[in-house]
């Protein structure tokens, strides 16, 4: 067995991310930043964007290590991936905004709340948990991590296709799904990794949220159980609560139709 690798956490920004800034017409809504998940880049927000574009300006960064952004081997804590959102805020002159994440994306947002709340109106919390990881899901995930830089993406991602999105999911959708996986580099895959098996406990964070919040799963997620979303939505002082039938991990892929209803009455909402 190769051994972890101690590694040292980054402590800047990265302020040449790559992202889609499209939209923007209609200045009296929100702005709508999304995260992706892991291991994956902007375009799994396609549905997202395309639909919410008409009627604000959304934002979708590729997050460092993933996508067409700079690699940064080693740790990449949740914290480093906030800065480089703040970041990104900055340069685009972005004062507010609805942030909304998937899994990991999701933990970034909670990040990010910690950090600026001030420019955040409200949240999107989509298959994700608040939780701080356990001793046995640090050794799990620090050994997927030189796994990764070992053999590389597309061994990891035919194993976890099915759990990403659900076995009965569009063909269309799981050849995106898989595209993004193994286009990832596993340096940066790795370094997530590393850093998520640090991340801080989120929970009491929940609880002192002052803005509007959305919490969306899937119905067939084995990753981040319809449980978990119910116990955030119960943490959260104004939250909404939507389970999406006949879907996994990613309903906004699975089911885009009914999450950018969900995402959408949410946004009237907020803009309101």
């Amino acid at each position: 067995m190769t051994p972890s690798i101690p590694f040292t956490p980054s402590t800047s920004s990265i302020s040449s991310l790559a992202y889609a800034d499209k939209g923007g017409g209609d200045t009296s809504s929100t702005p709508l930043v999304l995260i992706h998940g892991h291991p994956f880049d902007r375009t799994m927000w396609a549905p997202q964007t395309e639909t919410f574009a008409a009627t604000r300006r959304v934002i979708a960064p590729d997050l460092r290590g993933y996508g067409a952004s700079p690699v940064v081997p080693g740790i990449t804590l949740l914290s480093d991936f906030a800065r480089d959102i703040e970041a990104l805020l900055n340069d685009l002159k972005v004062e507010t905004c609805v942030l909304a994440g998937l899994s990991m994306g999701g933990q970034i947002v909670m990040e990010c709340y910690d950090r600026f709340p001030d420019r955040i109106r409200g949240l999107v919390l989509a298959d994700t948990f608040p939780a701080a990881e356990t001793a046995e899901g640090k050794r799990t995930r620090r050994a997927m991590a030189d796994r990764l830089l070992r053999e590389g993406m597309r061994g990891y991602a035919d194993e976890v296709l099915e759990k990403m999105v659900a076995p009965y999911a569009d063909a269309e959708v799981k050849a995106h799904v898989h595209r993004m996986m193994t286009a990832t580099p596993p340096e940066g895959a790795a370094a997530a990794l590393r850093g998520r098996a640090e991340r801080p406990d989120y929970r009491a964070l929940l609880t002192r949220v002052r803005v509007p919040a959305l919490v969306v799963v899937g119905a067939d997620d084995a990753y981040t159980p319809v449980a978990d979303a119910e116990a955030m939505h119960a943490a959260l002082p104004d939250s909404t609560l939507r389970v999406i039938d006949g879907a996994a991990h990613m309903p906004n892929l699975e089911r885009p139709g009914e999450f950018n209803e969900a995402l959408g009455a949410f946004l009237a909402r907020v803009d309101a």
